[in-house]
């Protein structure tokens, strides 16, 4: 199956394309703002596509220039298509915006009807997706969403402050991928309103300084709630790379010593690990999981890298002083001991390992 995203560098492209990197039997095609400046290049890339998700758009800025763009880069998708002569489904990133009578707004009401009116003369099929708020590691503080700047702020330090405590609806971007995905699969058409999760702006604060404040004590926030380890997982990846690895204090007398491995009132999984000198494992990445690499003998070298970029960032970690780094979603990361001895290792993530539903790709660190 041929897949073109458009708005692929985005944070919500960025997701989609992750979540659909799992599916071997799908061809992701992005598309970003070069295809967009050459209409041959555009239709090229749509060229038969069995399915678009159009989410390429402007969010904030002048109101009037956000809306002649939104409306342009439809008229541009729907040229390319139309040039291909594509039946394909495209299914567009909508908001709930479109409740209100703002440019905004009405720029995504003529961008739906253009699709629509596209689908119709050429056969093909179209969902109006209608999204609420979505956040993901990756967004934009000031520009994405509140969730973006709460967390870019928390993580720095700041102590952000709430003038009011308005009702707001948000889905994190895995989620909204995972819906989409689900309609290309049932083939939903129409207008499709999704459901996020209802809280308000103070709410939403208190809840990310709860974490912060409980994260600091070195202990994982409670996070068995699939929304709170979104949320969790958002403010982390604003601490990445600066905050890691984390020293654990040692407690040591005659006897030997002692540290406090993990704590989390979520449960989880744990394990250990031998590896051999030189050898290295994982080599995968998470949309989801928050895993926990914990050395207690020996000394390795933790590698990570966005799985969309090409920069390797190394920890080295030695048992002698156990120091913890927690993955951040979206980096492939493998460990390698580089001792002379066995290393000894401590894995943790917060959900038990699921065969059916495991959320770990396979992925190279080293780029190729």
């Amino acid at each position: 199956m041929k897949v073109v995203v458009t708005g692929a560098h985005g944070m919500l492209g960025t997701h989609l394309r992750a979540y659909l990197r799992a599916f071997e039997e799908v061809e992701v095609i992005p598309v970003g703002r070069e295809e967009f400046a050459d209409s041959a290049r555009l239709a090229e890339s749509v060229r038969n596509a069995d399915v678009v998700f159009h989410l390429a758009g402007m969010n904030r800025g002048d109101e009037q220039e956000v809306a002649r763009t939104n409306v342009a880069l439809t008229e541009q998708l729907v040229a390319a298509l139309e040039e291909a002569e594509s039946r394909a489904h495209v299914l567009f990133s909508s908001s709930t915006h479109i409740e209100r009578d703002t440019p905004y707004g009405q720029s995504k009401r003529r961008a739906a009807e253009v699709l629509e009116a596209w689908a119709q003369a050429s056969g093909g099929k179209f969902t109006n997706v209608v999204l609420p708020g979505v956040f993901g590691e990756g967004g934009k503080p000031f520009y994405n969403s509140v969730v973006a700047t709460f967390c870019h702020q928390l993580a720095a330090g700041e102590e952000p402050s709430v003038d009011s405590d308005a009702p707001i609806e948000q889905i994190h971007a895995q989620e909204a991928s995972r819906r989409m995905w689900r309609m290309v699969q049932e083939g939903q058409t129409g207008t499709v309103r999704v459901e996020g999760t209802q809280l308000t702006v103070r709410g939403l604060l208190e809840t990310l300084q709860e974490m912060r404040r409980t994260y600091a004590e070195h202990i994982i926030p409670d996070i068995s709630d699939p929304f709170r380890r979104d949320l969790f997982n958002m403010y982390r990846s604003y601490l990445y790379p600066q905050h890691y690895p984390v020293a654990l204090k040692l407690h040591t007398d005659p006897r030997g010593s002692l540290f406090e491995a993990i704590k989390s009132p979520s449960g989880g999984q744990t394990f250990m690990s031998t590896t051999h000198p030189g050898i290295t494992r994982g080599n995968h990445f998470h949309t989801r999981k928050v895993e926990r690499f914990l050395v207690s003998g020996g000394e390795a070298e933790i590698r990570l890298r966005h799985i969309f970029g090409d920069e390797v960032q190394v920890f080295r970690v030695s048992g002698d002083q156990p120091s913890y780094v927690d993955i951040p979603t979206l980096h492939t990361h493998n460990i390698t001991n580089v001792g002379d001895s066995t290393l000894l290792t401590m894995f943790w993530t917060n959900e038990l390992f699921d065969p059916a539903n495991p959320d770990q790709v396979m992925e190279m660190v080293e780029p190729q």
